[in-house]
């Protein structure tokens, strides 16, 4: 568990896996050839094979007056079509409640994008039916965002995520459409992103003059900051992610906002920084370029 405070505001990270290697369908580009040359990627973010490391974590924003949990993960029981991810058997509601925040306490649900690893615990299994696993929590997701997965009628390659993990909770009512600027309160608010899906969003939040920004999956890895024309697969338009990387790093570079990475292992935050027309990942090690 990893925790970061933002003035008031605590972010606190829950991971549900994290692994090297497995990504090549993610960012086909990204061989242990291509990143060789990107020193500051290793130790952290590439093992000694060269093989990309990935964490699927979730992201908990606790304000002075909100829960606010940021992308559910895969989630238990959940038929995929990627071997590492179908029918898990995890204990991440046991360290979500070890990390302070039993299911309950959830007041808010944010999802980023209504991809497979980031919506599969909105719903879990019980008795076998699909049932809201934050009962007490308002589910966000933008309109744009369902409205584009409501019509693909199922949800992406990887299973029907529509069916198992985003209509139950549209059914029990607990659903609320955003706009992609949504302020959900003083501290936080929602910056669209998008390019990896038609409503894709990131995380902005603000608290005594500190900010930080949740990436969602505008960048995947940050191998990205160097390569940002390294889109990835999954991604619904390629030339409108890549525009939305250099938009980021042309904004937060050098700057004291903190980037934490939704698909980042740890240490999973720190600061974008450019050397002449080069960006790299800061995270405190001074392996600077």
């Amino acid at each position: 568990m990893q925790q970061w405070q933002i003035g008031k505001v605590k972010v606190t990270r829950v991971v549900e896996m994290q692994v090297a290697g497995g990504t090549r369908f993610l960012l086909p580009q990204a061989t242990p050839a291509a990143v060789a040359d990107i020193d500051w990627l290793k130790p952290h973010f590439v093992d000694a094979s060269g093989k990309l490391i990935m964490s699927i974590h979730a992201l908990i924003i606790e304000t002075p007056t909100r829960k606010i949990i940021v992308d559910t993960c895969i989630g238990n029981d959940k038929p995929r079509s990627v071997p590492g991810w179908n029918q898990l058997q995890l204990p991440f509601l046991d360290d979500l409640e070890k990390a302070g925040y039993p299911r309950e306490s959830i007041d808010t649900v944010l999802c980023t994008h209504l991809h497979v690893d980031h919506v599969g615990w909105n719903t879990m299994l019980v008795d076998g039916e699909w049932v809201p696993t934050f009962p007490n929590a308002r589910y966000l997701i933008g309109q744009t965002e369902y409205e584009y997965w409501d019509q693909e009628d199922g949800g992406d390659s990887f299973g029907d995520i529509m069916s198992d993990s985003v209509r139950p909770v549209y059914a029990a009512g607990l659903v609320d459409l955003v706009a992609v600027n949504q302020r959900l309160c003083d501290e936080v608010y929602l910056e669209p992103t998008p390019g990896h899906t038609p409503g894709h969003i990131s995380v902005h939040i603000t608290s005594e003059g500190q900010e930080a920004l949740i990436t969602g999956d505008s960048f995947h890895h940050p191998c990205q900051m160097a390569r940002t024309d390294w889109a990835s697969s999954a991604d619904y338009d390629q030339q409108a992610s890549t525009a939305t990387r250099n938009n980021l790093l042309e904004k937060y570079a050098d700057s004291d906002v903190l980037i934490i990475g939704t698909h980042f292992a740890t240490p999973t935050a720190g600061h974008i920084r450019q050397n002449q027309q080069d960006y790299w990942f800061d995270v405190g090690d001074d392996v600077a370029p």
